[in-house]
């Protein structure tokens, strides 16, 4: 099995791809993983905690052999909607939850997921439910790592309610 340890930071000319490693956003996340290459040959990813891969990056194992990662096709979302104002207000209102959004030039896209479905649909937007590669904004604040609320992250928004 390759130990994988080192992300390469940029592709050099003279590199040859020994292999290709296929994974969704949420396996792109994790730091310490066993992935089946495409080869068919095993790997564990032993990387620096708090690494998000993304599609195009390289990787190399102990042994020298660089693998290429692909972001797979998975299970998402493509948002569009009549006017910028109605764009601005899902992206504004999924923002709010903390929800890994991808932002493309008049249309957003995030993991399926059938309470926001019906929240973006309440909202007036057009959801389209697709297979695609998904590759969400790194955070702005978070050094790119993104926190979920399961590591026992909490803060607070200052959230009052008013009786």
């Amino acid at each position: 099995m390759l130990s994988v340890t080192t992300k390469l930071v940029a592709a050099q000319p003279e590199m040859t791809v020994d292999d290709v490693a296929t994974l969704s956003y949420d396996l792109r996340q994790k730091s310490r993983i066993r992935v089946t290459l495409e080869s068919g040959s095993e790997a564990a990813f032993y990387l620096k905690r708090g690494t998000i891969l993304r599609g195009g990056d390289f990787l190399q194992a102990e042994s020298g052999e660089v693998i290429a990662v692909v972001a797979a096709d998975q299970a998402v979302m493509r948002v569009t909607a009549k006017t910028p104002q109605a764009l601005a207000q899902a992206a504004y209102h999924l923002g709010n939850r903390h929800v890994p959004l991808e932002i493309g030039s008049g249309w957003l896209k995030l993991e399926q997921d059938s309470v926001l479905q019906d929240m973006l649909i309440g909202l007036g937007v057009q959801v389209e439910l697709m297979q695609a590669p998904f590759e969400p904004e790194s955070g702005a604040y978070s050094g790119g790592v993104h926190h979920h609320h399961d590591d026992g992250h909490h803060h607070s928004h200052g959230h009052h309610s008013h009786s």
